[in-house]
C-alpha cells in the first residue's frame, strides 16, 4: 500500500527535541519514529473502537471536545466552577447545553437549597393554615397576636420571594457569571 496521507501535529520546542533525540537513539529519522508509533496505535485500537472511529455519526452521548482557552479564561473557568461546586469540564458541559438549549440548570447545593426553602416555606405555610382554621372555629388564634400572624405571614412573603430571587439569580448567573449576580 502507497503512503501517500499526510498526519501534522504541533509540538513546543522541547518536546520536538525530546523527540529528535529519541529517533537518533533509535537510529532513524524523526518521520520514520513517527510512523513507527503511529503504526503501533492503530494497531491497538479495540474492534469496537474501529467501528467508531469508521462511522461519520458517531454517538453523541459521552463525545468529547477540546478547546483550547487562554490562561486568564481558565483561572475564570475554575473560579466559577468552584463557586458551584462543580469540576471545570462539567461546568463548561452544563453551560454549553444550557445555552444551547435555552435552559437554565441548577447545580446540585442550589437545588438543595432551593429544597430546604421550599420545605421551610411549606411548614410555615401549614402552620399559619392551622391557626387559621383554629380561627375559623372561634377558637381565638390559639395564643398568636394579630401582629404575630402578620409577621408569619411576612415571612412566608419573604420566604416566596427569596425562592424566586433564587431561581432568578441562577438564570440570570448562567449567562453573564456568578460575580455579577446582585446580591
Amino acid at each position: 500500500m502507497v503512503a501517500s496521507h499526510f498526519i501534522k501535529a504541533r509540538v513546543t520546542l522541547e518536546t520536538k527535541a525530546l523527540f529528535r533525540t529519541l529517533a537518533e537513539q533509535q537510529q532513524v529519522t524523526e518521520s520514520v519514529l513517527l510512523k513507527r508509533m503511529v503504526d503501533l496505535a492503530v494497531r491497538n485500537i479495540d474492534q469496537s473502537d474501529t467501528q467508531v472511529l469508521k462511522s461519520r455519526h458517531r454517538p453523541l452521548r459521552g463525545s468529547r471536545l477540546c478547546v483550547r482557552l487562554h490562561p486568564d479564561d481558565q483561572l475564570l473557568l475554575r473560579e466559577r466552577a468552584a463557586a458551584r461546586q462543580m469540576a471545570a469540564a462539567t461546568y463548561v458541559s452544563v453551560l454549553v447545553r444550557s445555552h444551547l438549549r435555552t435552559l437554565a440548570p441548577l447545580p446540585k447545593a442550589e437545588l438543595m437549597a432551593l429544597k430546604r426553602s421550599v420545605a421551610e416555606l411549606g411548614v410555615l405555610g401549614r402552620n399559619v393554615n392551622q391557626l387559621v382554621r383554629l380561627a375559623h372555629q372561634g377558637a381565638g388564634s390559639a395564643g398568636w397576636s394579630q401582629r404575630e400572624l402578620l409577621l408569619t405571614l411576612q415571612v412566608c412573603e419573604a420566604m416566596r420571594d427569596h425562592i424566586k430571587d433564587l431561581v432568578k439569580a441562577n438564570t440570570h448567573s448562567w449567562r453573564i457569571g456568578h460575580e455579577n449576580v446582585p446580591p
